[in-house]
């Protein structure tokens, strides 16, 4: 295939694209919890190029359905949600969240066909703060995903979410691209400014690792690696899992738990939703101080937008294209934050943002730096265009468990141990939570 075939099969997903439909296979995490209230507004939810509303009944229960009444399409975003259903304003047709039509009070009893007419629906659950859609025409729907942060009881766990103006894959990419940390975030820091234990030190003593890669059950992962005195070796594993999540390395492996979805709205704005656990809650790499007391730069509160109801309208950042990210000049001249740019998560859209809504894969002339960027595209190539071709389940939806065994974080090993057994080593000797089968918040 070219890089023009590749790159769009790889960055389309709406409905009938080959790697739409292939994330439709999946369980897709949509929005928080919070944002639905019982008899409350509903809200437009777009979700891999489809208009979706959501909406939560009397009885809690949640509902996503095609935005417009089967009737005469009018958006149900107007609708009256009520006594546990949906009411369309135009002609009052209502619909539970099944997309079963209740009522037909326009048309008198013995012409009503209302056990004929359904919206269309989707399933959808609960788990870690988070609502779920299943897309796929699957009379039952798979298993969850078994990631291990969806097992850590909430209230030790930290659940973000923010859109980001561009498809999917530049941002996930972004994720798994461990070299850009000693540049974008931390390029102006130097190896001395560290104490010899920070998480970060590494990062910037050797700004140019050595990697392995390899295909793994759950996609693929990476291991940085950067040798260290007296033997031993500093490695940096990290994590892609079907179909668009990552395991980011940023912490310490023994006790962080980490799942991050890059989830497409459309093919052009995506909702980054991140999953954090354990004792760290977060990436310690960038709220670790310096010796002298500070952090490395870059790390004020992330600013939000206030949401509005549009299908682009939630989880916006205040600093966005618009305002060129807020980039500071004088602080990158200065050498105070090497991208100007005051927030470390904001770096990372900044950059993605700016390659376009969708970056052309032509262009690029990728480095050996690259090699789980493209060891990644062509595990999602292959798992897309098997499905698409001959219908081959793809992997993890029905072996959820395969997830259980991908953890990300940075460690210690002796130099002389392969790489593959120093994860498998720390993945045994690692803090885990309840056993798979008590999925969190289900």
């Amino acid at each position: 295939m070219s890089k023009a075939i590749d790159g769009h099969d790889l960055t389309r997903v709406g409905p009938g694209t080959v790697m739409g439909e292939m994330m439709r296979q999946y369980w897709i995490p949509a929005a928080a919890s919070s944002e639905l209230k019982p008899d409350g507004d509903p809200m437009r939810l777009m979700l891999l190029g489809e208009a979706l509303i959501a909406f939560r009944d009397s009885s809690g229960r949640i509902g996503v359905l095609d935005h417009q009444c089967p009737h005469r399409c009018a958006s149900l975003f107007l609708g009256r949600n009520e006594e546990n259903g949906i009411r369309c304003v135009y002609h009052g047709w209502k619909f539970d969240v099944e997309g079963r039509c209740l009522e037909m009070p326009n048309v008198s009893p013995p012409q009503d066909f209302k056990e004929k007419v359904r919206a269309k629906a989707y399933k959808v659950r609960e788990a870690a703060g988070l609502i779920w859609v299943y897309m796929g025409a699957r009379v039952e729907a798979p298993p969850m995903p078994m990631l291990e942060a969806l097992f850590v009881p909430e209230q030790d766990l930290t659940v973000t979410m923010l859109q980001r103006d561009a498809n999917w894959l530049q941002g996930l990419e972004g994720d798994i691209d461990t070299s850009h940390f000693g540049f974008l975030h931390a390029g102006h820091v130097k190896v001395e400014d560290f104490e010899e234990g920070h998480p970060a030190r590494h990062t910037v003593a050797n700004r140019a690792p050595e990697y392995k890669v390899t295909d793994t059950e759950w996609g693929t992962m990476y291991g940085a690696y950067r040798p260290e005195p007296n033997g031993r070796m500093h490695w940096r594993m990290a994590h892609f899992c079907l179909p668009f999540w990552t395991q980011t390395p940023n912490a310490d492996f023994a006790d962080h738990v980490v799942a991050k979805a890059w989830v497409p709205m459309d093919d052009s704005h995506t909702m980054l939703i991140s999953i954090y656990g354990g004792r760290a809650k977060g990436a310690t790499y960038s709220s670790s101080k310096l010796k002298s007391g500070t952090g490395i730069g870059g790390v004020e509160p992330l600013d939000y937008l206030p949401n509005t109801t549009d299908w682009f309208g939630r989880w916006r950042p205040v600093q966005n294209l618009d305002n060129d990210w807020q980039i500071d000049r004088e602080a990158m001249r200065a050498n105070r934050i090497y991208s100007g740019i005051r927030n470390i998560v904001m770096q990372d859209q900044a950059v993605t943002e700016s390659m376009g809504p969708i970056v052309d894969h032509t262009k690029e002339h990728l480095a050996p730096s690259d090699i789980m960027i493209s060891r990644t595209r062509r595990r999602l190539l292959t798992a897309a265009r098997s499905f698409a071709e001959s219908g081959t389940v793809p992997p993890g939806v029905d072996d959820a468990e395969v997830f259980w065994n991908a953890r990300a974080g940075s460690f210690y090993a002796d130099d002389r141990i392969e790489w593959l057994d120093a994860y498998q080593e720390q993945l045994k000797a690692a803090v885990r939570w309840p056993a798979p089968g008590r999925q969190a918040a289900e």
